[in-house]
């Protein structure tokens, strides 16, 4: 049991890769948090208006309303 743990304890493969990704994480949450806290309200502004005139464009075709 000692020599498997010795064993576990010194098998150092796969140390890059959660490096890697510890450090990737550390980058990435600033800039997640970034664009949601400030490019969200304008991402759900441009879609709110793209439905409300899809919307009331909707409405003027069932209503047969024309516009030139």
């Amino acid at each position: 049991m000692r020599t498997l743990l010795c064993r576990l304890h010194s098998d150092e493969r796969g140390a890059v890769s959660l490096e890697t990704i510890l450090i990737l994480g550390a980058i990435a949450l600033p800039i997640l948090i970034f664009v949601l806290k400030y490019g969200w309200p304008r991402v759900r502004n441009y879609f709110m208006t793209g439905q409300t005139k899809l919307e009331k464009e909707s409405n003027d075709v069932i209503s047969g309303v024309t516009h030139n």
